[in-house]
């Protein structure tokens, strides 16, 4: 992405108060203990198993480790994902 365009979004949140998530074009995550997490705005899936799960954004991927997942929900900007995580880890391109 262009810097010009970077500067315009963050402006474009500041002065008018936008969700920077939607305007930034970056994933939002939810968390809840260390059992489930909720991810949207992402891109796509790049890895999936039974202990890793890398989804790609638009700033790179996000990737969280840990054990016995199972994907719960999966649509095409949101993915809810249950097992026992362990790490949440976001990469650059």
């Amino acid at each position: 992405m262009a810097k010009w365009q970077q500067r315009l979004r963050t402006l474009l949140t500041e002065q008018f108060s936008l969700p920077s998530d939607i305007i930034l074009e970056m994933p939002r995550i939810t968390v809840i203990g260390n059992i489930h997490i909720y991810i949207e705005n992402h891109q796509g899936l790049a890895v999936y198993s039974e202990n890793e799960l890398k989804l790609k954004t638009n700033n790179g991927y996000v990737q969280i480790r840990g054990t016995s997942f199972v994907l719960k929900m999966m649509l095409p900007k949101e993915i809810l994902l249950e097992g026992t995580i362990s790490e949440v880890k976001f990469l650059g391109n």
